[in-house]
């Protein structure tokens, strides 16, 4: 008997539980476009909640600047399960650290509003299985559930939003993983020689631990199968070598002879001197990096054997770790959480992902993209930018290759080119699978990182779909971009570095978008703050008049006006993406 096929159709198809799924989904839906969410899991959030990840890797500007009016709703939504308290965890490596329930939570708030209205629709659990093309689009996904249940989608643009890229092989996406090698873009970090696609990145199995009363702990049991492989290969310890390349030590639950930190507060989730109960810390440390395969290879035995490694990790913790006061080895009082975790455990449901399968186009972000620039304050400009992150180049031991390597950046943008696929035309990476080398992919992983790929890829899957035509055709064309970004700047997506000019300010928009165009000059390119209020003088005014006809696409002189002088910086802005929004009307330009 042949399993009954539910058919869905939307506009937007977005598969993936983790946060750039649902920045995609979420944008899209935004945008007045019909989306389907299809995810693996009932739970969202992936990196922060499946992956157990909670402690939100952030850039230092996170708090004012550099991330998106979405993302920062999201932050103030966890922060408001725990009363507005800004580090429920207290934890160092954040200025937000919670518990994975938070993040669902406040997700589900952030979509709610879209469920309800039918705009988005929720399938799940789901696994792709099959593709249909006709020709070079996507027209269908056939979706397989652990429960049986058995759902074609079909819809005008995909994103692929999972968290290994597993679209890209499906629908015939060209895509790389592992190390292009240094020969292809001459990257530093990138290992040596010829490409290496099984050099993936480790994963980490994480697990939540509690601190148990004084006086009860727990027994630490045997050792778990492989524990002396495990401790000696690792090895196992609290001192981590350094991007510095000195040995950081660190101590449990004191200072560490460096001046460190302690490792228990490290990624701590739950203060308990604030909150009440038990002190509560995510696991996630070099000495539960799992490099023996790759998780994008072998997902299944990656996963086993990651898990049984953090198990032994986590009985040399309680049993062999050397105590703060020196008075003997081991800490029986860390006892699992699994009501935390929110598995049956207290380890992550999924392992942590540094790394995707990644889109293989002809001009990948590399690792010269993103790093300082002498004189600059941001990292090499892209026109076609649809957003902004901030995070170092920090790449963990790769299968076969132990040492990590990290490499500092300048604040970057999100280039929409690299979510396209190209064939098929309407597919879009929209979270660590974006069109970028194994170096510079690693900065674009992390939590806010991810939403900044995957809110550009709904914003631009939703504009594709409202104009009728491919992403590339909208980002290829400089009318169309300006539009597109247009759009972006609307939605609250900053598309520079901006620190003085956050999405509340009322130039928001043609502040970004002539900087996105090249109006930076003097010191507004050495510093992150444009100066939005100061007057403006003749260079100031002939930069930004110059960028203003560049969004129009406008070579011609006089059809924009010269902006007036006494206005200010912000102002002259304004005057001039008024008159560039005329211009794209006008019927030299028009985009009807």
């Amino acid at each position: 008997m042949t399993a009954r096929r539910e058919q869905l159709n939307a506009d937007v198809i977005v598969l993936g539980s983790g946060l750039g799924a649902c920045a995609a989904a979420l944008a899209a839906a935004r945008a007045g476009r019909s989306v389907i969410l299809a995810s693996p899991h009932k739970r969202l959030g992936g990196q922060a909640t499946t992956q157990l990840v909670p402690a939100l890797d952030e850039h230092p500007h996170i708090e004012t600047a550099g991330v998106s009016d979405s993302y920062r709703t999201l932050r103030e939504l966890i922060r408001a399960r725990y009363g507005g308290l800004a580090n429920p965890g207290g934890g160092w490596v954040s200025r937000l650290c919670c518990e994975p329930w938070a993040v669902e939570a406040a997700l589900a708030e952030l979509l709610a509003p879209f469920l309800t209205d039918g705009t988005l629709t929720f399938v799940s659990p789901a696994h792709p299985v099959a593709v249909r093309r006709d020709g070079d689009r996507v027209t269908s996904i056939d979706l397989r559930g652990a429960d049986g249940r058995n759902t074609t989608v079909s819809g005008e643009v995909f994103c692929d939003a999972t968290e290994a890229g597993e679209l890209l092989p499906l629908t015939g996406a060209a895509w790389v993983s592992g190390s292009e090698g240094s020969d292809a873009h001459g990257e530093s970090l990138a290992l040596p020689g010829g490409p290496r696609p099984e050099a993936v990145q480790s994963c980490t199995v994480g697990f939540v631990v509690e601190l148990a009363d004084a006086g009860t702990p727990s027994e630490a049991g045997e050792a778990p199968p492989g524990y002396e492989r495990w401790w000696s290969e690792q090895p196992f310890g609290l001192d981590i070598a350094g991007w510095d390349g000195r040995l950081h030590r660190y101590r449990m639950f004191t200072t560490g002879p460096d001046g460190h930190l302690p490792f228990w507060t490290y990624r701590r989730l739950r203060d308990a001197s604030v909150l009440g109960g038990r002190d509560a810390a995510l696991i996630n440390w070099s000495g539960n990096d799992y490099a023996d395969r790759s998780s994008l290879d072998e997902p299944a035995a990656a996963y086993r054997e990651a898990k049984a490694l953090s198990r032994a990790f986590l009985h040399w913790l309680r049993t062999a770790c050397p105590r703060d006061d020196g008075g003997g080895r081991g800490y029986p009082e860390l006892i699992l959480a699994p009501h935390i975790a929110g598995t049956p455990d207290g380890f992550a449901q999924e392992p942590y992902l540094r790394e995707s399968r990644r889109l293989r186009t002809a001009s990948p972000v590399r690792q010269q993209d993103l790093e300082p620039v002498a004189g600059q304050a941001r990292a090499a400009s892209f026109e076609d930018t649809g957003g902004v992150t901030f995070y170092h180049m920090d790449l963990h031991s790769r299968v076969g290759h132990p040492r990590s390597a990290y490499a500092p950046t300048a604040p970057f943008q999100v280039p929409l080119s690299s979510l396209i696929a190209g064939d098929p035309v309407n597919l879009l990476a929209a979270a660590k699978n974006l069109g970028a080398t194994q170096v510079a992919a690693s900065a674009y992983r992390v939590h806010h990182g991810e939403w900044a790929v995957g809110e550009a890829a709904g914003v631009l899957a939703a504009q594709s779909c409202s104009r009728s035509r491919t992403p590339a055709a909208l980002v290829g064309d400089r009318i169309e971009l300006t539009a597109l970004q247009f759009l972006l700047a609307r939605s609250g997506v900053p598309l520079v570095w901006a620190l003085d000019v956050p999405t509340a300010h009322p130039y928001f928009v043609p502040v970004h978008l002539l900087a996105a165009a090249g109006a930076l000059t003097g010191t507004r390119v050495k510093d992150l703050h444009l100066h939005p209020d100061r007057l403006t003088d003749g260079a100031d005014r002939r930069a930004l008049h110059l960028a203003a006809a560049r969004l129009a696409r406008e070579p011609r002189t006089g059809v924009l006006p010269e902006p007036p002088s006494g206005l200010t910086w912000a102002q002259t802005a304004g005057a001039l993406c008024v008159a560039v929004e005329r211009a794209l009307c006008t019927p030299q330009t028009s985009m009807s």
